[in-house]
């Protein structure tokens, strides 16, 4: 039965974002427990969430980065040239992003954090629950070990595609 979900469920668009310090480490955060069930380390994740319906990615990318971290002081340095896109494991599978999407198909961007840490305020606020619990900073080469195993993949393309940006 998970495996004919699978197959019937769409994929839910959404952005994702790789924020850049200064001295090119990427912004991460410490998701809030919810379906995630590990607590060995592997729920820190970059900034990401749906797209409205007709909003430009870009606007959705801008939007999502200020919704989960307060931050608006940034320039886009680059988009990744194609959607990358992640499978729930079947376990999740009518769970995770609200029973409704069988993974998530991303459109990722590049961002150079042009603030003062003392604009990053990951508290609930204007209506939005939190999404993390803390942050930092990471090396570009730690993502895919900080984010949960199945998009895992994801991160691999995103560091790879992004690269050139971290100097």
């Amino acid at each position: 039965m998970a495996n004919r979900l699978n197959i019937d469920l769409p994929y839910r668009p959404c952005v994702g974002i790789m924020l850049f310090n200064r001295n090119g480490l990427v912004w991460v955060g410490r998701r809030r427990p919810k379906w995630v069930g590990d607590r060995t380390g592997h729920i820190w994740q970059m900034p990401q969430g749906g797209i409205g319906a007709g909003e430009p990615e870009r606007a959705a990318a801008l939007r999502e980065l200020e919704e989960e971290t307060a931050v608006r002081s940034v320039a886009i340095i680059a988009e990744a040239p194609d959607w990358l896109s992640y499978d729930l494991p079947n376990e999740l599978l009518g769970v995770a992003l609200k029973g409704r999407y069988r993974g998530q198909r991303q459109k990722w961007f590049a961002m150079r954090f042009l603030g003062e840490e003392s604009e990053i305020d990951i508290s609930p606020r204007n209506g939005h629950k939190a999404e993390f619990e803390a942050w930092r900073w990471a090396t570009m080469t730690e993502l895919p070990n900080l984010i949960i195993p199945f998009k895992r993949q994801v991160y691999r393309d995103v560091v790879s595609i992004f690269a050139p940006y971290a100097a």
